[in-house]
């Protein structure tokens, strides 16, 4: 656990795949089919095989490890066939051609080749992720029984394949030969209720007497109220529960609820609720994070900082969207939760005020930096343990590596090379070594090579802009004579404006961006079709300089 610093007896083989790449464990996977696998032309090359991995990053990221290991296949022997890629149908036309060799000769294969794919070739099957239907893993196994004739040699038939299996899928049909059936788990509605019944039981205790927490506990009691009483009862799952809803329909009812209340209305009452038309999932899967940390900050739980830094990256990602009008809106509420301030005052009624204005916001997030919002954590509670600590000192001590560095820079902008790189002003190597000096101190900002393996091979000039920014003043100073040199249509400065805009948040632009929304929005051939080819040149040269800008010279 990054966190704490603690690691568990052992990780199960579905971990391995859905969670935790680990590089050495998919290197030596891969070594081991490589060379044990199934050869053919005459033993000099591996035959047809296809790696069933879990998802996609997990795809993706054995293919980054294969090309980092045998960079003589050039990137084209081994390729992940899914949904993500869009040639997708024509890399599995080819790698099914049952006549030839081409290339790919290994398909990573996320759910596309699992069934219904017919390819005379494969002679190894790797199973890297655990599969708990036995019709779909008898199913996967079929991929290598197709017969193929001289696949060895003129003559040498194809007669056997391989599988290996890496998540003992065997032994797990041996116990389980019908498989598991799957549980019926809770759906974010019904956790929202029984998350927001539980906070508003809790703030009955004598302890919790403020004005804020008895708002919130009258509040959260009026809206399951509200959802019960606006339940529709010619639903046939409502009628079946005829009694607790009626029971529960007059308001004055839940002004004394017991335990045994409690417990009837989560078994009986909270499942019929029903999300509004058009209520985001990301937003409702938002609410049961906040509701999952206002039960954090109550019971003294253990995960109370985890949440803390989940919020709070949340919120700094949501920062580099605040072009985006709605997200403009709340940049001061944003800016807040990275504050030490904020969070030594935090309470119930802050985590609400949270909730309900970031919750729409959460769509906006690139893919990957949604997933904060999927995260749920498991707690422990022994009361003889609960005591007062210091939120800051312990978010501090819990911030991963990528918090730690970030927070370093934006803390550290007065530094001179921080402020050049901020300013559009060229750095030096002489500046680019002080900056290593500062920034890779072997201990909380790590060395060089963790960041590399954290952020990739990129300058660091550019990864430290894509922090801070560029100085919106300076932005615009690059762009003043391009604007001044000519009488530029009104499209065509919204355009600049977008640019600029973009190169406040981020630092620099990449020219293909230009090619994609938002800038696409004023013209679907993005710059090319706002302007000439003779301006073209210009705003690539203005983007140049301030990216070159960014790299020692």
């Amino acid at each position: 656990d990054p966190t704490t610093g603690e690691a568990p007896d052992e990780i199960g083989s579905e971990a391995l795949n859905r969670w935790l790449f680990n590089t050495d464990t998919v290197d030596k996977v891969l070594d081991h089919v490589m060379t044990d696998g199934v050869k053919v032309e005459g033993g000099d090359k591996l035959g047809k095989t296809i790696i069933f991995a879990k998802n996609h990053k997990h795809a993706v990221f054995i293919e980054e490890r294969f090309n980092k290991n045998y960079p003589e296949y050039k990137g084209k022997f081994l390729r992940v066939i899914d949904n993500y890629e869009t040639k997708a149908q024509d890399l599995l036309e080819t790698f099914v051609d049952q006549h030839v060799e081409h290339d790919p000769q290994i398909a990573v294969s996320v759910d596309m080749m699992d069934t219904g794919v017919d390819a005379p070739r494969v002679v190894n099957l790797v199973f890297f992720k655990l599969v708990k239907s036995p019709s779909k893993f008898w199913q996967m196994i079929g991929r290598g029984t197709r017969l193929c004739p001289d696949l060895f040699a003129p003559g040498e038939d194809k007669s056997h394949f391989l599988i290996f299996d890496y998540c003992q899928n065997f032994e797990f049909f041996d116990a389980n030969p019908d498989g598991i059936v799957a549980s019926s788990i809770k759906s974010l509605t019904q956790q929202i209720f029984e998350n927001k019944l539980e906070v508003a039981m809790l703030l009955r205790d004598e302890k919790y007497s403020t004005e804020d927490d008895l708002d919130i506990q009258k509040q959260y009691i009026d809206e399951l109220h509200a959802t019960i009483a606006s339940l529709d009862q010619d639903r046939f799952v409502v009628r079946k529960a005829l009694r607790y809803v009626t029971e529960y329909y007059n308001r004055w009812r839940w002004d004394n609820i017991s335990r045994g209340d409690w417990s009837d209305i989560n078994e009986h009452l909270a499942h019929l609720d029903v999300p509004e038309r058009g209520d985001d999932e990301l937003a409702r899967r938002f609410d049961v994070l906040m509701l999952s940390f206002q039960l954090a900050l109550i019971g003294g739980f253990k995960s109370f900082e985890k949440y803390v830094i989940n919020v709070s990256s949340t919120a700094r990602a949501l920062l580099k969207k605040q072009n985006i009008p709605t997200v403009g809106a709340h940049v001061a509420l944003l800016t807040d939760l990275q504050s030490e301030v904020f969070w030594k005052a935090v309470n119930v009624k802050r985590l609400e005020d949270i909730r309900q204005n970031l919750r729409e916001l959460i769509k906006f997030l690139d893919r990957d930096q949604q997933e904060n919002v999927y995260t749920h954590f498991e707690d422990e509670i022994n009361k003889d343990d609960i005591q007062p600590r210091d939120v800051i000192e312990a978010h501090v001590q819990l911030q991963s590596y990528r918090d730690r560095v970030e927070s370093y820079i934006r803390k550290n902008k007065h530094l001179e090379t921080i402020k050049k790189l901020n300013n559009n002003i060229p750095i030096t190597s002489e500046d680019l070594i002080e900056l290593e000096q500062i920034l890779f101190d072997g201990d909380e900002r790590g060395t060089k090579s963790d960041f590399v393996m954290e952020y990739g091979d990129q300058p660091l000039g550019y990864f430290i802009r894509s922090i801070i920014g560029l100085n919106k003043t300076a932005a615009n100073e690059a762009f003043a004579s391009f604007i001044q040199s000519g009488n530029l249509k009104a499209d065509q400065m919204t355009f600049i404006k977008q640019i600029i805009t973009h190169l406040t948040i981020n630092g620099t632009v990449g020219m293909t961006l230009l090619f994609e929304p938002p800038f696409t929005d004023i013209h679907d051939m993005g710059l090319m079709g706002v302007f000439d080819d003779a301006e073209v040149l210009k705003v690539k040269k203005i983007i140049e300089r301030i990216n070159q800008n960014a790299v020692a010279a």
